[in-house]
């Protein structure tokens, strides 16, 4: 009897399960690939390893998974540049967000942020998220925290000395840039001076400057001509925070705003803007009383209203602004979510007027505000905007598209439907039913050029090395599905969305899977 021989056995043994061991923990098959740069599509393989994309092209490896894209885009994942999501860790999966493409969003908008910027991050990652996060540090966060309710004046050249300080420091815990609501308390305040000035830190950072300002509406070219001078004078990249024409007295000026744009970025400023696609605005009702009578908080402002004098001032400052807008009433406002009494959340200011106070004359109006601000305050969705003017800035090749919302709990009052819907919808209306845009291009300006502006390395083109954020949706179904009227509707058409490398949606439906992480300045730790 011969002798056994193990070893070819062995070997063979070995072999045959080297040839069955995958390459790749994900092949994505025969989708049609939108990089990003805004390139023509191509048929490729986009192949996944370790959160990365590890080659791109005709893939002949293996994988743990498969997924067939065919008939599908695939992309990079989204970045949007304008959200209110501080609260992500309450709702950590960012439902409504991945749910429609975006794998990553920035905070810290609108002058308010976290001003802890190393603590925050630290939460998070201890937390475990879904969607990565970036933020802002916002100019009114940090000039509340040095001047206190004292905010109808320039600061002290020590509050300005700590103004910076607090900007340098987020800055090098990785914050993305400076953010200013200059529409708001206590940003309304600042001179351009002081903003210029801490500007000027976030430049030294390679940050961006991101503003929501002054104005949106009559006023609007001198607002642009306060930003240009930022951007030129503190030597900063600055984007326009929501682009947009409110109020019945500005529309129609889209190409005189574009044209200022072009004029300053042939003149060698770096000005990009974002946008949401929704003929209306959200904020808070608040921002219906002038910005000198809330100075100083509530307290003071109650003070005001109880004084018969003063308070008249309010109303005719309150009527002249409706009015110069070019509204008799404020039916274009619609309270969101209001805590106090919920049964008014979905009525317009003049239907609620009327519920409340029995009456909707236009004093009774501003009186149910004022009733408003005493019990907590409200969010509102206020129509102001023109869908022509929506669609010429949508064409603007330095257009990205932002959602200016928070993480939505589902079903939780009447919120502006951007929140759910803005990413799909410009795939589904803008580029699919009316041809405004080309696939490409929409994908472009909701990845690598959101990317760009704001410092994010490695994130928003499929190339090998870069992190694996991946979108597959469906061009033909893609859709967004919340309305005004019915906000709490997520969007449609997606059939994979991953974020560094794995799968938080899969046919339409979120797994649960919190794979995000805080995407910092200049580099990810």
């Amino acid at each position: 009897m011969k002798p056994l021989r193990p070893l070819p056995c062995l070997l063979a043994f070995f072999c045959a399960a080297s040839a069955f061991a995958a390459n790749y923990d994900l092949v994505i098959r025969h989708g049609r690939v939108a990089d990003g740069t805004g390139n023509p599509a191509f048929f490729a393989d986009v192949a996944v390893k370790d959160g990365r994309i590890a080659a791109l092209g005709k893939i002949s490896g293996t994988a743990t998974r498969e997924l067939d894209a065919r008939g599908m885009i695939v992309a990079p994942g989204f970045i949007d540049v304008h959200t209110h999501a501080e609260d992500i860790d309450d709702l950590p999966k960012g439902e409504n967000f991945v749910r429609m493409g975006v794998t990553t969003l920035v905070l810290g908008n609108c002058g308010g942020s976290k001003l802890n910027v190393a603590e925050f991050f630290r939460k998070l990652e201890a937390l475990t998220i879904s969607p990565n996060v970036a933020t802002l540090i916002g100019h009114g966060t940090v000039r509340s925290s040095v001047m206190g309710g004292s905010f109808m004046r320039p600061p002290t050249d020590e509050e300005l000395t700590k103004m910076k300080a607090a900007v340098e420091q987020a800055m090098k815990d990785g914050a993305v840039g400076m953010s200013t609501g200059l529409i708001y308390l206590p940003g309304t305040f600042a001179t351009t001076e002081e903003i210029i000035a801490l500007a000027k830190v976030a430049a030294a950072h390679d940050g961006i400057y991101a503003s929501h300002m002054r104005g949106e509406g009559t006023t609007i070219f001198k607002s642009l001509d306060e930003l240009f001078r930022i951007a030129r004078e503190a030597g900063i990249r600055a984007d326009i925070s929501h682009i947009k024409l409110s109020g019945k007295s500005a529309w129609g000026q889209t190409a005189k705003v574009i044209s200022a744009l072009e004029a300053a970025r042939a003149e060698g400023l770096d000005i990009t803007q974002d946008q949401y696609v929704y003929p209306a605005s959200s904020t808070g009702i608040s921002s219906r009383i002038p910005d000198w009578a809330r100075e100083g908080g509530d307290k003071k402002f109650f003070a005001r209203l109880a004084d018969p004098e003063q308070k008249a001032k309010i109303v005719a400052d309150m009527k002249k602004t409706l009015h110069q807008a070019g509204n008799e009433s404020l039916a274009f406002a619609v309270i969101a979510s209001y805590r106090h009494d919920k049964s008014l959340n979905g009525l317009n200011l003049v239907q609620a007027a009327k519920k409340v106070r029995g009456s909707d004359s236009l004093d009774d109006q501003i009186e149910l505000i004022f009733d408003i601000q005493r019990n907590g305050g409200a969010s509102g969705v206020f129509h102001s905007m023109s869908e022509d003017d929506l669609r010429q800035f949508a064409q603007h090749p330095n257009t990205m598209f932002a959602s200016d919302s928070g993480v939505r709990k589902f079903g939780e009052s009447v919120p502006h439907p951007r929140g759910y819907g803005n990413n799909a919808r410009v795939l589904g209306e803008y580029v699919r039913d009316l041809k405004l845009i080309r696939v490409e291009d929409a994908v472009r300006r909701m990845s690598s050029l959101p990317a760009t502006a704001y410092g994010i390395k490695d994130r928003g083109i499929l190339r090998a090395g870069a992190w694996a954020d991946v979108v597959v949706f469906d061009p033909a179904t893609v859709k967004d599905l919340a309305t005004f009227d019915q906000p709490h509707q997520y969007a449609v058409g997606f059939k994979s969305v991953l974020v560094n490398g794995e799968e938080v949606v899969r046919d339409d439906q979120h797994t649960g899977a919190k794979p995000g992480r805080c995407v910092r300045h200049g580099a990810e730790r």
